[in-house]
Parts: structure tokens; C-alpha cells; sequence
């Protein structure tokens, strides 16, 4: 190969962006990587989980019209019920025993 051609094989390769024969592992792996499609372009990366999110809201929704069954959402209300049924929740602010004491002490 003449030095002329040599040259012009060099050009091209840089204007076209082809890789230069004879070049390192690393210098092909960089260009691959950046030749690649980015990730957040990528619909497999992008969607590889479930949208667990949207998922949530629908159940929650479903649950509210009544059309699915969430049994431990139903125990924990349950349970709710039963603590506010024993007195055993926390007061509302300003309904606690200071706020009562308060409320007496002013009105007498």
C-alpha cells in the first residue's frame, strides 16, 4: 500500500468514523459503546419491571368500589376499628388531656 493510499485510508476512517485497523481491545469496546443505542432509549431496560406504582393505585381503587378483596388492607382496618372502639388511638391535636384541662380551667 502506497503512502498516498495509507493516508487516505487514515481520513476516511477518521471522517466516517470506521475504526482504524490495527487498534487496541479497549479502543473497539469503546466504540461499540458508544455506536450502541442508549439505555433510557432501550424499551427492554426501560420496562423491565412491572409499573408495581400503577398497579397499586388500580387495586386501591378497585377496593374502593368494591370489585377486589385486599385481605390484609381489611385486617388493618379491623384492627383500626377495634383500637378506636377500646380508646386506644391517639386524640386529635387539641383534644388531648392538657387541651381538656385547658378548656376547663378557662371556662370555670
Amino acid at each position: 500500500m502506497s503512502e498516498y493510499a495509507r493516508r487516505l485510508a487514515f481520513l476516511s476512517t477518521r471522517i466516517f468514523g470506521e475504526v482504524m485497523k490495527g487498534t487496541t481491545y479497549r479502543n473497539e469496546k469503546i466504540v461499540k459503546q458508544m455506536a450502541a443505542k442508549p439505555l433510557h432509549q432501550d424499551n427492554f431496560v426501560v420496562n423491565y419491571y412491572p409499573p408495581y406504582m400503577k398497579l397499586d393505585l388500580t387495586f386501591k381503587n378497585l377496593r374502593q368500589h368494591g370489585l377486589f378483596r385486599d385481605e390484609h388492607q381489611d385486617f388493618i382496618d379491623e384492627m383500626n376499628r377495634q383500637r378506636t372502639l377500646r380508646g386506644k388511638i391517639k386524640p386529635k391535636k387539641g383534644e388531648g388531656k392538657r387541651a381538656l384541662k385547658r378548656k376547663a380551667a378557662g371556662a370555670a
